[in-house]
């Protein structure tokens, strides 16, 4: 199924997290948070300003970014898990 997002939203995939920390300990599945990173998937064509004119998203499909812990709604498309959320909620691109 292929999904756009609207105006400045963007569908994000979280990256899982490696299984062990550098002190070599387990975290139970139970005990993780959410991953903060992850990948973009779609974008949206931007939105618009007062005057009409669009603004395009800055991010692109296949950036690496960081995102709030409860930043966006989470969906499942395809049996697979996703989180859209606007342009702004996103903090920074990983390079």
């Amino acid at each position: 199924m292929k999904v756009t997002p609207l105006a400045d939203r963007i569908l994000v995939k979280r990256l899982e997290e490696k299984e062990v920390k550098k002190g070599g300990i387990i975290i139970p599945d139970t005990a993780k948070e959410k991953p903060q990173e992850g990948e973009v998937i779609a974008v949206g064509g931007g939105r618009l300003n007062e005057a009409g004119k669009r603004i395009p998203v800055e991010l692109k499909k296949g950036d690496r970014v960081l995102m709030g812990k409860y930043s966006g709604t989470e969906v499942k498309i395809d049996g697979k898990e996703y989180v859209i959320m606007r342009e702004d909620d996103v903090l920074a691109i990983v390079g």
